[in-house]
């Protein structure tokens, strides 16, 4: 098991002269494809089981719930353009990598997380994964300067999870969307399975 981190997709914000968030997360997303393409051409592509996630949602504006984050999987017994909309949690990864592994649950919470099973499939696909060229250029630089560009400047980027993630999320939605489009709120939804027992006659 090997675990790697490409970092550029948390962005820089509206820092004056670095990356734009759409270069840095169109540079991150090639940099992925092209370590999936690569796998997909070596001799252990059968043996391999790729889990692409973020390390966290950063508690974002999202419709249904801001700690959704999207998963990508990848790997020679690995489903192709498969949807799954089944809902997992980071736990459920683990879980998997437990199973796939041959290990043991390490708590309670990965062993009770739903698996990955149904991205799977019984038979090897040995066809390459063809990455991507982004059609954005990779070398657009923050030029503006605003509120944005100087709240940018006083976050710490040299290390995880310094950042005020509400803060953070009104530059990123600023940069995205355009000055003066407020940032909704996050929204938190409850997900709760019910079950009804029924008393034995």
């Amino acid at each position: 098991m090997n675990t790697l981190r490409f970092i550029n997709d948390h962005t820089e914000g509206l820092r004056l002269g670095r990356p734009t968030p759409q270069a840095h997360v169109a540079d991150n997303d090639y940099a992925v494809g092209l370590f999936v393409e690569y796998l997909s051409k070596s001799k252990i592509w059968k043996e391999t089981a790729i889990f692409i996630l973020e390390d966290d949602a950063q508690n974002g504006p999202d419709h249904v719930d801001a700690h959704r984050s999207t998963l990508y999987v990848a790997g020679g017994f690995v489903k192709r353009k498969h949807i799954d909309h089944t809902m997992y949690s980071t736990a459920s990864v683990l879980h998997t990598i437990e199973m796939i592994l041959g290990l043991p649950p390490m708590s309670q919470y990965d062993a009770a997380a739903e698996t990955l099973w149904r991205s799977f499939t019984s038979e090897v696909n040995h066809t390459p994964f063809q990455s991507h060229v982004p059609e954005m250029n990779l070398f657009d630089r923050n030029v503006a300067v605003n509120e944005w560009q100087r709240k940018s400047e006083k976050f710490n980027f040299r290390k995880e999870d310094s950042i005020p993630d509400d803060e953070f999320n009104e530059v990123l939605w600023a940069a995205i969307k355009g000055d003066g489009k407020k940032c909704p709120a996050p929204r938190h939804a409850a997900f709760v399975k019910t079950r009804l027992d029924r008393e034995d006659d």
